[in-house]
C-alpha cells in the first residue's frame, strides 16, 4: 500500500526511515530527502510523500513538492525520483503506487494542479513508463540533466592518474604556490562564499541565485551534518570557494566559483582535489561535479565551467531528460507562457 508521508519534522519515524532508505540505496539523490524538503519550504515548496512499503521496510517512493504557479493553480515537482527497486516487475508496481498516491492528494487540492514533473537518476526510462513528455519550453524548475562523477573508490594516485595532464599539472601548481584549503560556515564563511559566488555568475553571465537561497542552505547543512563549506586560500585571501552536501554514497559539488586575481596559483584545481581527498577519507565512493553541459552543445552556458570540470576525469553522466505528466492543458499551457521560453530562444 502506499503511505503519505506528511509535511512533518525529519525527526519523525516515517521522515527517518525514508531517509535511511534514501542514504542505504545506490543512485539515489539528496533532493529526495527531508532536509531538502525542509529547504524547499522556504521557498514557497509544499510536500507530501508517496512510499511503498512491505514487510521489511521502505521498497520505494517518491517525496513530491508542490509550487503554486498561480493563485488557482500549481504543480507537482519530483526532484532526484521517484526512487525505485531494481527489479523491473517490482519498479512496475512501485511506481504504479506512486502514482496513484499523487492522483489521491490531487483530488484533494483546492487549486488545478497543471502538471507532474520528474527527474529521476535514472539513464533510461523504463518500459512501464508511459504518458509523459518532454517539455517545449525552458524554465526556472529543473535539474542538470548531465554530471561527471569522479570515482573515489582508487588510491589517491590512480584518481591524479586518470584526470586529464592539465587537471594534474594545475594541482601541483597551486600546491607549489602554498595554496590553502580551509572549511568555513561562519557568518564570514557565508559573506566571503557570496562574494565569490556573486563575482563568478557576473563574469559566466548567468543567472545567480539570491543570498537568501545560500543563507538557508548553508545553515541547513551544517545543522544536519549533511555539507560544509571550502575556500582555497592563498596569501590570506580566498580565491575560490565550493558548497559542497554529502548523501549516500556520493559528495556533491552543489555550487561554488572562483575570483579573477592570482589566476596563476590555480586554487580552483587544489581546492576540488582537496575535498576529493576528504570526502574520500570520509568513506565517500564519488565526488559528482553536478552539472556540466553536453557534449553536443557547444554554445551551452556552462561551456567555460565544464571545460574545468572536466579537468579532473570522470565519468560523463548522462539521466533521462526533466519530463512532465499533464494533467490539466489549459493550466500547463498557461504554465508555459508565464514561466517557460521556448528552446530556442
Amino acid at each position: 500500500m502506499t503511505e503519505p508521508v506528511s509535511p512533518l519534522s525529519p525527526a519523525t519515524d516515517r521522515w527517518k526511515a525514508w531517509d535511511d532508505f534514501l542514504e542505504a540505496t545506490p543512485d539515489t539523490g539528496f533532493m529526495q530527502s527531508s532536509w531538502w524538503a525542509d529547504f524547499r519550504a522556504t521557498a514557497g515548496f509544499e510536500h507530501f510523500g508517496a512510499v511503498l512499503k512491505d514487510g521489511n521496510g521502505v521498497v520505494g517512493g517518491a517525496m513530491v513538492q508542490k509550487f503554486s504557479s498561480a493563485a488557482d493553480s500549481g504543480f507537482y515537482y519530483i526532484q532526484d525520483g521517484p526512487v525505485l527497486p531494481d527489479d523491473e516487475v517490482v519498479a512496475e508496481e512501485v511506481f504504479a503506487a506512486i502514482l496513484e498516491g499523487i492522483e489521491s492528494q490531487r483530488k484533494t487540492e483546492p487549486q488545478t494542479i497543471s502538471h507532474l514533473r520528474i527527474e529521476p537518476r535514472w539513464q533510461s526510462v523504463p518500459g512501464f513508463v508511459s504518458g509523459f513528455r518532454s517539455p517545449s519550453f525552458s524554465d526556472p524548475f529543473r535539474e542538470p540533466r548531465n554530471t561527471l562523477c569522479v570515482d573515489l573508490r582508487p588510491a589517491e594516485a590512480s584518481i591524479l592518474a586518470q584526470m586529464k595532464p592539465k587537471g594534474r599539472y594545475n594541482i601541483r601548481v597551486a600546491q607549489r604556490h602554498g595554496v590553502s584549503i580551509v572549511q568555513d560556515t561562519s557568518d564570514r564563511g557565508l559573506t566571503d562564499f557570496l562574494s565569490i559566488y556573486q563575482a563568478m555568475t557576473e563574469r559566466q553571465e548567468l543567472e545567480p541565485k539570491p543570498p537568501d537561497y545560500f543563507e538557508t542552505l548553508v545553515n541547513l547543512l551544517s545543522s544536519f551534518q549533511k555539507g560544509s563549506v571550502f575556500f582555497a586560500e592563498y596569501q590570506g585571501a580566498r580565491l575560490a570557494a565550493a558548497v559542497v552536501v554529502y548523501f549516500g554514497r556520493r559528495a556533491t559539488y552543489f555550487f561554488g566559483g572562483s575570483l579573477d586575481q592570482h589566476r596563476d596559483v590555480m586554487a580552483p584545481y587544489l581546492l576540488h582535489f582537496e575535498i576529493m581527498r576528504r570526502a574520500k577519507a570520509m568513506g565517500y565512493d564519488w565526488y559528482d561535479l553536478w552539472g556540466v553541459a553536453p557534449a553536443s552543445e557547444p554554445n551551452h552556458p556552462w561551456q567555460n565551467i565544464s571545460v574545468f570540470k572536466r579537468k579532473f576525469g570522470g565519468t560523463e553522466l548522462t539521466l533521462v531528460p526533466t519530463v512532465d505528466y499533464v494533467y490539466d492543458l489549459a493550466a500547463y499551457e498557461q504554465f508555459a507562457a508565464t514561466e517557460g521560453s521556448t528552446d530556442n530562444d
